[in-house]
């Protein structure tokens, strides 16, 4: 069919509307464009590789955690725990150096975006560890700077501070292990990978992806200060296109602020939200744009072998879908078989060891000053009258329960939401990828330090001298936010407090008169600071760095910082390295934030925001001029980066690793009925069924508990198309928006667990005979942890 296809008409493709497929036929004109098109990449690729000035490495690992009974980090919510996978999460890295660097060189920064709600000292201090090992003093906490991208569906219990833990039942060492395991794999493939190349940027505009959450807080901020700006968050993407001077595009990095929180607290899959969906959807695009022969083109030839496609052909290919379905209906399921770790690698679509998918490519959306913006575009309603919240405590009647923002997708379900926030920012960094034509030079270097935080000197402006606080958080954080509401009677805004919350958080700890005063106006709900028992509560010693590549430079700032904060640290960092810098420096120097990097201390605001006492106020730590703090510590970075002078190294951060407790209970055993074997179906999909494209497939197998085996860079679920060859092929797995793999248990202490597999069919999915695949892994009573796999009955998918 496919001989007699290119005599007739050259072949070339085949093209899906509705339920029509229609052949065409400009082979010719095709080919002449596919050889103009080559020329112009490789001339384009040739001038961007003459122009190589750094090595560069770009590299990425699978960091997933626990997809079972362990708290997501973020909400806050104890009942909100891992029950299965939306899509995998990653460890994302660029390493850049100069060109003249030798293999032990340090004059090299390396950049881990993580699909994590934020980085931790404890995690950061083991990779460093682990590094330390490897590369002796090539990478250590002064070049290497770890981010995250606020996900609030990802496992917690990887941080070392008690207020941290609570929910998650303490410290979780499998997710901790997890994360400090992937970080450290992605960053050795980076360095494997350093290999002559350029670095382009461009930065553009996101609409309709953010919005501030509290704008009445925003609103204190002097009315001067916010005529400089069109909007009250910040809209503006930043990236960086990475090319190896051999292959070409390997790599994009952006910056864009917008919570990881479209995926509201009712979620229990672990997905990396919204930027984790754009660094999906980014990656597949690019993979799909530069493989000339994909697996999709060859099954495309065995869909036409089937009958063809045209209108004009609609009764053979009814011919042919029933041809199909009778031999999709003939393949049964496999039934529960021994299988291995391996075997689940190695069935992974976007396994490294694949041939099929060619160079390879690392898209990251990073975090940046995000403390008050919010996803929930269509803003906060009543959920029991449908009217709008109360404008500054984010209440209905009183009570901030039912105050709940909306996503844009609403009233559908909230992984629409996510998809929609997801595409705007891939659509955005694609088109800027496209566009990046300023290239990169200059200098790479870096500063860091620790700093104590909890009573740090801070000069102000004014010539007054002031003070941090030691920790301590306040009524309003207790409320919540709209993305995720609070619980009791805590509202946003609130500056008094009350007597009987007062009395609770006194028996923890009563704060004394000095920290009173020190925090006012906020009230003081828990004294994080100043409470050390088993451990420390909350951090007190924090990294501060700054990166440069050329005239791009990153602010790692470990915690959230709001947009006006964020704006203030912006411009006082940039200020400072233009006065110092001795004409490196000048407008076109190009300043981010990397939020929530190196560890976590909450919020950041402005002196005017604290002031309002919304959730924002109540959550940074260390009182009203905590901002102002940063800024006078950054800019003695800045300084010293711009005059290439020394900065002290600061207190040591405690570790309090070998301190921790944990007290979610380990997987005791795994069980299925009598007579049932572990990869066995419960559900299959029922007997020579056909679907089409926006049709969810639902099958259900006997498992294990995922706590297992994690299945790290490899996957719990399968979609298998057969090929021309009688050869199942892997297309869609656990790592794919379209696949949720979903755990759960009879009852909360039974032994038997079920994973249920759902595949609802993208409009891109090919029409063929399929099936469903499971790996899991069961812990015997006695004896080690066994894997299986098992596999559901064939159907057809019919256009």
């Amino acid at each position: 069919m496919e001989t007699k296809l290119a005599n007739s008409c050259g072949w070339k493709g085949l093209r899906i509307m509705g339920t029509e497929a229609i052949w065409m036929c400009s082979y010719r004109s095709f080919s002449l464009m596919l050889f103009l098109l080559a020329c112009i990449m490789v001339s384009h690729t040739v001038v961007e590789a003459s122009s190589a000035n750094y090595l560069i490495g770009i590299g990425s690992y699978d960091i997933t955690g626990p997809a079972a009974d362990v708290n997501m980090m973020g909400y806050a919510n104890p009942s909100q725990n891992a029950a299965g996978i939306h899509i995998r999460l990653y460890a994302r890295v660029f390493i850049v150096a100069e060109a003249s660097s030798s293999a032990t060189d340090v004059n090299r920064v390396v950049f881990v975006n993580l699909d994590a709600c934020m980085a931790s000292i404890a995690v950061t201090l083991r990779v460093l560890s682990r590094l330390k090992e490897r590369y002796g003093d090539l990478y250590t906490a002064k070049n290497v700077a770890i981010s995250g991208t606020h996900t609030h569906s990802g496992p917690g219990g990887y941080l070392q501070y008690v207020l941290y833990l609570v929910t998650s039942l303490g410290f979780v060492r499998q997710s901790f292990e997890a994360l400090a395991y992937g970080i450290e794999l992605a960053i050795v493939e980076a360095h494997e990978n350093l290999r002559p190349g350029s670095i382009f940027l461009n930065e553009g505009e996101v609409l309709g992806a953010n919005i501030n959450r509290s704008p009445s807080a925003y609103l204190n901020n002097p009315p001067n200060e916010r005529a400089k700006y069109k909007y009250d968050v910040d809209k503006r993407m930043s990236l960086l296109k990475f090319m190896n001077a051999e292959s070409g595009p390997v790599g994009a990095f952006s910056w864009f602020p917008v919570h990881g929180t479209s995926m509201n607290g009712t979620n229990q899959l672990i997905s990396g939200d919204n930027k984790g969906a754009a660094a999906r959807f980014m990656e597949d695009w690019f993979r799909r744009k530069t493989n000339n022969k994909t697996l999709e083109e060859a099954d495309w030839i065995e869909f036409a072998q089937y009958g063809g496609a045209s209108k004009r052909q609609s009764s053979t290919l009814e011919d042919t879908n029933q041809e199909a379905g009778i031999r999709a209906g003939k393949i049964g399921p496999s039934g529960g078989q021994p299988s291995s770790r391996l075997s689940s690698v190695l069935h992974k679509v976007r396994s490294k060891s694949a041939s099929s998918m060619g160079s390879p490519f690392v898209s990251a959306f990073c975090q940046s000053n995000v403390g008050d913006t919010t996803p929930n575009t269509l803003g906060p309603f009543c959920m029991d009258s449908g009217l709008p919240c109360d404008y500054h405590t984010s209440t209905c009647n009183g009570k901030s329960q039912q105050c709940v923002g909306r996503g844009p997708a609403y009233p559908r379900d909230h992984f629409e939401s996510t998809r929609i926030i997801g595409e705007k920012q891939t659509e955005v960094a694609i088109k800027l990828f496209q566009m990046a034509k300023v290239q990169v030079i200059g200098k790479i270097s870096y500063k860091q330090t620790y700093i104590n935080m909890s009573r740090l000197a801070v000069n102000l402006p004014s010539g007054e001298v002031v003070s941090t606080c030691p920790a301590a958080v306040g009524f309003s954080f207790a409320a919540g936010t709209t993305d995720g509401p609070g619980a009791f009677d805590f509202t946003q805004g609130d500056s008094q407090g009350n007597l009987f919350w007062r009395l609770v958080g006194g028996a923890l700890h009563k704060p004394s008169m000095e920290q009173i005063n020190c925090q006012k106006p906020k009230p003081i709900l828990i004294d994080t600071g100043e409470m050390f028992t088993p451990y420390a509560w909350a951090p007190s010693v924090l990294p501060i760095q700054i990166l440069r590549v050329g005239q791009f430079i990153i602010l790692s700032v470990p915690g959230e910082m709001t947009t006006m904060a964020g704006r203030r640290l912006r411009d006082a960092v940039k200020t400072t390295l233009v006065e110092k810098g001795s004409g490196q420096f000048d407008a076109n120097t190009h300043i981010v934030i990397a939020g929530l990097a190196g560890d976590y201390s909450q919020y950041i605001t402005t002196f005017e925001e604290y002031e309002v006492q919304r959730y924002e106020g109540a959550s940074t730590l260390f009182g009203p001029h905590t901002l102002d703090g940063y800024i006078q510590e950054f800019k003695k970075l800045a300084t010293a980066l711009a005059q290439e002078g020394e900065v002290e190294a600061g207190p040591p951060p405690p570790n309090l690793i070998d301190q921790q407790y944990g007290f979610l209970p380990g997987v005791v055993v795994d069980r299925t009925p009598s007579g049932v074997t572990f990869g066995d179906l419960k559900q299959d999909v029922p007997p020579y069924s056909s679907f089409r494209s926006g049709e969810t497939v639902s099958v259900v197998f006997y498992t294990g508990c995922p706590r297992n085996d994690l299945l790290t860079e490899g996957t719990y679920a399968v979609v298998e198309i057969i090929d021309a060859a009688g050869k199942w092929q892997p297309v869609y797995d656990d790592d794919d928006w379209s696949l949720k793999f979903l755990w759960s248990r009879p009852s909360r202490l039974s032994p038997t667990s079920l994973g249920r597999i759902d595949w609802t069919i993208p409009e891109t999915a090919l029409p063929g005979v399929y099936r469903i695949r499971h790996f899991g892994a069961y812990k015997p009573f006695l004896g080690d942890v066994k894997h299986f796999t098992g596999t559901s009955s064939g159907f057809l998918l019919t256009v």
